[in-house]
């Protein structure tokens, strides 16, 4: 087992156990991939300021993320298909973000269910987040349910109306589970430990929604359901409907402009997740990391400004808290760990993370992560 001390060590560690049309539907954005890249290379740009003789002792980066008490200013983001770069892939990174003290958020498109991961972590609060589809008797039976799982908040996508073309997706044929052409065998015949896992699992399709949906009960159909679902006639006044039978905390994911965080303030959301899918929507489009201190600036107080994308390390977490982010999200990083050592990798990955923010914080001159603003940051480095 190599040394693992970083990230990206990780990934390279899942990039060799992992099939490659799920390691590429995890590492891959749309298009030009142009979006996917600027997430990372714009964090990059930004420079810390370090200060020095101050009292380094009794720090913490705890706060809190819509009222819960997290650990460190991070969650892990829902995932699609997490249960196909590991074998219950969604329980274990429940289990590992329960263990540390992060939230969990489960994919309306995840292999293990709802019920399977509340069942797994003892009915610990997770949160959920939902896709809207067309069929609308299925997304409240899905609301009940997260409801009766105890999940604590709703995490809600706007930006998946339609689809952005993934070039890699649509080359390696992606499916779950996946087809058996000979290109896929040999592919698969090069990672023993994740067939290995897949062979003792039980769950290998989207567990939300095979057997919850008339008509879907294997992946022929279900391929057909999700192409036809996806609602693209979503409003702000569905938000103002799924915020009323949901009654519990909201938060708004995919806000890359202004005008929508004001929406999302006006929506009654307790939260908006300053997003652009990971660079797998429109490409083209700015940095989360760019648009953070706009957004922040837009709303004010009135809204818990959360962001997501391109976090690789502590240092990233602590560069968007300094733009006025009150939480983040990790998706691939924790993919990464997931798929490279399973439930132990997405503990590493949290480990990884949580050292890289202690250490750069007090290299800041910070002991709290509470008191961290904008001047940690170089001037003329960081997006306005």
């Amino acid at each position: 087992m190599p040394v693992i001390t970083n990230v990206e060590d990780l990934r390279q560690l899942a990039q060799a156990r992992v099939p490659r049309m799920f390691y590429d539907y995890a590492d891959s954005g749309s298009w030009t991939e142009s979006t996917y890249r600027a997430n990372t290379d714009d964090f990059a740009r930004i420079k810390l300021r370090q200060r020095v003789a101050v009292n380094m002792s009794n720090r913490s980066t705890a706060t809190t993320m819509v009222g819960e008490h997290v650990a460190m200013p991070v969650a892990i983001a829902p995932t699609g298909l997490t249960g196909m770069q590991h074998a219950d892939g969604e329980i274990l990174a429940a289990k590992a973000a329960k263990a540390f003290g992060v939230p969990f958020t489960l994919s309306t498109m995840s292999i293990c269910s709802i019920e399977d991961v509340a069942k797994a972590t003892d009915n610990h609060p997770f949160w959920f987040q939902l896709y809207v589809m067309r069929d609308r008797d299925f997304i409240e039976r899905l609301i009940d349910r997260a409801k009766a799982a105890n999940c604590s908040a709703l995490v809600l996508t706007l930006d998946l109306q339609i689809l952005g073309q993934r070039h890699k997706d649509l080359k390696n044929g992606l499916s779950a589970p996946p087809k058996l052409t000979i290109a896929n065998m040999i592919n698969m015949a090069s990672k023993p430990r994740w067939c290995l896992g897949m062979a003792g699992t039980k769950h290998r399709q989207f567990g939300n929604i095979v057997g919850h949906v008339s008509g879907v009960a294997d992946m022929g159909s279900l391929s057909e359901w999700t192409a036809s679902q996806f609602d693209p006639e979503l409003n702000w006044g569905d938000v103002e409907w799924i915020k009323k039978r949901w009654g519990g905390k909201l938060i708004i994911k995919g806000i890359m402009d202004e005008a929508d965080a004001r929406l999302a303030v006006e929506s009654g959301a307790d939260a908006l997740i300053v997003s652009n899918h990971g660079g797998r929507q429109l490409d083209g489009a700015e940095s989360s990391i760019n648009v953070l201190p706009r957004i922040v600036a837009a709303v004010g107080n009135d809204i818990e400004v959360h962001m997501d994308g391109g976090i690789r390390s502590g240092q990233d977490v602590l560069k968007a808290v300094a733009l006025g982010a009150k939480g983040t999200y990790i998706g691939r990083a924790f993919l990464y760990g997931l798929g490279a050592m399973g439930q132990a990798g997405v503990t590493k990955t949290l480990e990884i993370m949580h050292k890289e923010l202690d250490l750069t914080m007090a290299f800041c001159g910070h002991t709290q992560v509470s008191t961290v603003s904008r001047d940690i940051l170089v001037p003329g480095t960081c997006p306005t």
